[in-house]
């Protein structure tokens, strides 16, 4: 089993983090029921991965419960990592990265996962309502009371990495060692800023939707409208203006370029569309684990079918060239209107 060490940490987990926003059905994106999300979890700890991702807000909390079950008896073999910002109630202090809710937010997850402690707790999203120095002093509160043993991010952008560095230096703070990034073949704007900051910074990088919300899989054709059961689908018909976005920058004539080009390497190499893209990702520069997000146990082994594919060099150059069609440069301020260099990624 191949491990990385996340960050400038010595904490070691598998290069496949296993996700687990779509366990429960109580509400969210969630259609996996627990006896599914059972054998899932079963699955993937027994070839030896050990790298659990939840978040207090994924199907109402239900996801962290089911998580909390399915791993009891083998808590102390597994990396545990769950996240807070999102709103659990409709006061003003029930959201966001305060004291007041980051507090309530831990000890309700603690609940919900039937742990004493957390191995990577981590901020969901940036709070512009709350100075990074109290979410800091916070989180750096919950490790010396040994209710978690690291901290992370997720969402950040380059400067608001830096920020939170220096916030927890002038502290003298437990400081993050993990960014939770979007990064796939469709999406790859982390890879102009936010991916040498983590490198400077000492952040690992545990990247989320490396399918593209199941774009590059192939099961999406043009001039097709996404079935109402699948995640694009689902989206699309979202009341939410956030997640119709979300779709609309991967369901897009460009990303169906990408999964032609990914589905051509997959038949060459006699595997799958989703082994190529997830074996894409998984060897680029500055990424330690690759988050996958399993609705079966047969979804499960193919995806980690990709984590055992060893992506010949000439096939990850075509899809470099088949996914770079704008300029990746970082943001400078020299430049204006239209002159300005694009981010990979984007229309």
């Amino acid at each position: 089993m191949d491990y990385a060490t996340m960050g400038r940490s010595g904490l070691k987990v598998s290069r496949a983090c296993l996700g687990t926003m779509n366990f429960g059905t109580s509400g969210g994106v969630g259609s996996c029921d627990e006896a599914e999300a059972g054998r899932i979890v079963d699955a993937f700890l027994d070839t030896g991965h050990n790298f659990v991702d939840t978040a207090d807000m994924y199907t109402g909390g239900e996801s962290e419960q089911i998580v909390g079950r399915a791993i009891s008896g083998k808590r102390s073999s597994v990396v545990l990592a769950t996240k807070a910002f999102l709103p659990h109630g409709p006061g003003p202090n029930d959201r966001g990265l305060s004291r007041a809710h980051l507090t309530r937010a831990l000890e309700a997850s603690l609940r919900r996962l039937g742990t004493d402690y957390i191995d990577l707790y981590q901020c969901h999203q940036w709070d512009h309502a709350t100075p990074i120095e109290e979410t800091l002093a916070t989180l750096d509160g919950f490790v010396r009371a040994g209710k978690v043993r690291y901290i992370g991010c997720s969402n950040f952008t380059a400067a608001q990495i830096v920020e939170s560095g220096w916030a927890a230096e002038r502290l003298g703070a437990t400081p993050f060692i993990s960014l939770q990034p979007q990064y796939s073949l469709v999406a790859r704007d982390i890879e102009a800023e936010i991916l040498p900051v983590c490198e400077r910074h000492g952040l690992g990088t545990m990247v989320w939707s490396p399918l593209a919300g199941g774009v590059l899989t192939g099961r999406y054709a043009r001039g097709v409208a996404p079935g109402a059961d699948t995640r694009m689908g689902r989206l699309m018909a979202s009341p939410a203006p956030m997640a119709r976005a979300w779709a609309d920058g991967l369901f897009n004539e460009r990303a169906l370029h990408i999964a032609d080009e990914v589905g051509k390497v997959a038949a060459e190499l006699d595997t799958t569309a989703t082994a190529v893209a997830l074996a894409w990702v998984r060897r680029r520069p500055g990424v330690t684990s690759v988050i996958i997000g399993p609705r079966t146990v047969d979804q499960l082994h193919g995806n980690l079918a990709g984590f055992a594919l060893d992506l010949p060099e000439e096939a990850a150059e075509r899809l470099d060239d088949a996914s770079s069609s704008t300029a990746l440069a970082p943001v400078t301020g020299m430049t204006l209107g239209d002159a300005r260099p694009r981010l990979a990624g984007r229309p």
